[in-house]
């Protein structure tokens, strides 16, 4: 069995092709003719050896760059079972959340070296303990675990309802300096709590509440941001404020003209039931990150950025657009080839799952990484007649009958005559391209005369006010094309190669930013192929790619139950030097779909 597990450095990369948009290095300049030989002085007096000339200057300043390394492993025993990861510097311990058994692993990581790890594919040198989560919190039945954040002694864990619509809760624990968690309390929060973080300063936990329909849309919960104090005991405030959207309802064609998104199915009978979806139902707050006077959350199936004033708990609501792929390379076929071209009027709505910020100049600039997500809800009947006659648009035997969904084939959109789409669609090569049917008709005659897809296939900067500062573009499948050929555009469970081309491609969706020295970089991991991009971001106006690594066998036909490695990287997580077992920096990632958490260190070149 090949294995696959690179490591590319920038200089070996830029040899082999060039990268748009990156802002890599120029090329060296000549090297500097040797200095004379100065005179022998005594030692201590001053008079020492002369030196060497210096060296010609590269053509541009640039890092000497980063090298990710395998270093520690630890399997969770159950795919699907590994999604957030969080870390306790004080125990030197790892929390990652196992909804597999609805149960938080404890991950001991003070035993971790800087030895790369031999086999890393299979191999697992972490211990794994757990602690059972309650299955009420009061009264209420609760459901599956969401999210897990920690700030000093305090793990935050977020759990739905065990009926998912009704509100959830997040549950306290402290004694983690001992890595023995001991149950604090229970707060309750709104529908579905997905994300949780602290403020830095440990003096508040925002939650953000996605707040989804159940399959017919007869209950549509409101997306909404939940925000606990911290008391001075480091015990948290008994009840939650929550912060909703209701004020935005009435204002969709103003929020979708700023470029958010509103795939609903107001208007529609489903069910029986005459279906209107207003703003505040449609919002689904997806991912929370935060500063100590911000919340930044990202609305990733709408499209759109809410901000938080938490001094005030006022919110603020700003749509992200889209980004044209055109003069970029884009591969939306599934051809079991590399199959780059560019296309007008073929547009990508960016939708951000994972968000994180960080400073520069003083300033606060945000990081997403864009995977996309379309909606699709079924509900149960007997059978394909019972569909029919529930309104619903087709039946699946496993999934059930389709209430409501936006995605479609390009080749399925009608085009407007002359139009972009019209030429896309004569072309023939973006039929089965996955698009949503909610934009592209400009003037709502029926017709469209662009396509969106989902997600932007890549990781975007943003200064604070919503603008585009950096977007990595077409790199990350020119890059995983240029080292696994045809073998790109995996999937996360088996491998089959350019098996995503046509849907959302790598699906970039955990994300995570540290400092190593004086230099910033941002990890993103690609959800479909499972690897990890590295690129520095010290000045955002100047970011570019440093390294890529990958822990998984691509060999054609295996599967994750053949053990082929780290599957579907879900979340991120720096660790700095100073607070890692072995001196340096660590990214900790929780691989969902393999059931693991990998341990990579990262090391200055």
């Amino acid at each position: 069995m090949l294995q696959s597990k690179f490591r590319i450095s920038l200089l070996a990369l830029a040899m082999s092709f060039v990268l748009t948009g990156c802002g890599l290095d120029g090329d060296d300049g000549t090297i500097g003719e040797t200095g004379s030989q100065g005179p022998q002085g005594d030692p201590g007096t001053g008079g020492g050896d002369g030196g060497d000339g210096t060296d010609g200057t590269d053509g541009t300043d640039a890092s000497t760059g980063v090298s990710l390394m395998l270093v520690a492993r630890a399997t969770l025993g159950a795919q699907g079972s590994a999604e957030i990861v969080q870390y306790h510097k004080e125990s030197q311990t790892i929390y990652a959340t196992n909804s597999a058994n609805n149960s938080i692993a404890i991950i001991a990581a003070g035993s971790i070296t800087s030895n790369e790890l031999t086999n890393p594919i299979s191999s697992s040198n972490l211990s794994v303990t757990s602690i059972n989560l309650p299955a009420t919190a009061g009264t209420v039945a609760l459901g599956n675990v969401t999210s897990i954040a920690i700030s000093n002694d305090l793990l935050a864990v977020a759990v739905s309802a065990a009926t998912a619509t009704d509100n959830g809760f997040v549950l306290f624990y402290n004694g983690l300096e001992n890595s023995a968690p001991a149950f604090l309390d229970s707060i309750e929060v709104g529908a579905m709590p997905d994300s949780i973080a602290f403020t830095p300063d440990g003096g508040k936990l925002v939650v953000a509440n996605e707040g989804e329909p159940n399959g017919d849309y007869s209950i549509d919960p409101e997306g909404t941001i939940s925000v606990i104090d911290i008391l001075a005991n480091n015990e948290p405030e008994e009840t939650a404020d929550t912060i909703d959207f209701t004020s935005f309802n009435g204002t969709q064609a103003e929020l979708e003209a700023q470029g958010m998104h509103f795939p609903n199915p107001t208007g529609s009978t489903i069910n029986g039931n005459a279906i209107t979806v207003s703003v505040a139902q449609d919002l689904e707050p997806e991912y929370v990150s935060t500063t100590n006077g911000k919340a930044y959350v990202t609305l990733q199936e709408n499209n759109g950025l809410a901000i938080v004033d938490l001094e005030d708990l006022s919110v603020q609501v700003l749509g992200l657009g889209s980004k044209s792929w055109s003069g970029l390379d884009f591969d939306g076929q599934e051809n079991d080839a590399v199959s780059f071209a560019k296309y007008e009027g073929l547009n990508g709505v960016y939708m951000p799952d994972t968000i994180t910020n960080y400073e520069w100049k003083g300033a606060t600039f945000l990081m997403t990484a864009n995977e996309g997500d379309a909606r699709a809800y079924f509900f149960d009947v007997a059978d394909e007649a019972a569909c029919t006659a529930a309104n619903g648009q087709s039946f699946d035997v496993t999934d059930g009958c389709l209430a409501y969904s936006d995605e479609v084939r390009l080749e399925d959109l009608s085009a407007q005559a002359g139009s972009e789409l019209e030429a896309l669609q004569a072309d023939g090569r973006l039929n089965d391209l996955r698009v949503t049917s909610v934009l592209g008709d400009a003037d709502g005659n029926g017709e469209y005369e662009s396509a969106y897809t989902y997600g932007a296939r890549s990781f975007t900067i943003w200064d604070q006010n919503g603008l585009v500062v950096f977007d990595s573009g077409d790199d990350f499948e020119r890059i995983t094309a240029s080292i696994h050929g045809a073998e790109f555009n995996n999937d996360n469970d088996v491998n089959a190669g350019d098996s995503r081309s046509a849907n959302k491609g790598p699906e970039p969706e955990a994300l995570a930013v540290g400092s190593i020295g004086d230099r910033t970089y941002a990890f993103i991991g690609a959800e479909r192929m499972s690897g990890i991009f590295v690129y520095d971001v010290t000045n955002p106006f100047d970011a570019f790619f440093a390294d890529y690594m990958i822990n998984r066998d691509l060999t054609e036909g295996s599967t994750v139950n053949n053990g082929i490695g780290d599957l579907a990287p879900e979340s991120l997580l720096f660790v700095a030097a100073e607070d890692s077992a072995t001196g340096e920096a660590l990214v900790i990632v929780g691989n969902e779909v393999s059931g693991t958490v990998s341990v990579y260190q990262v090391t200055p070149n």
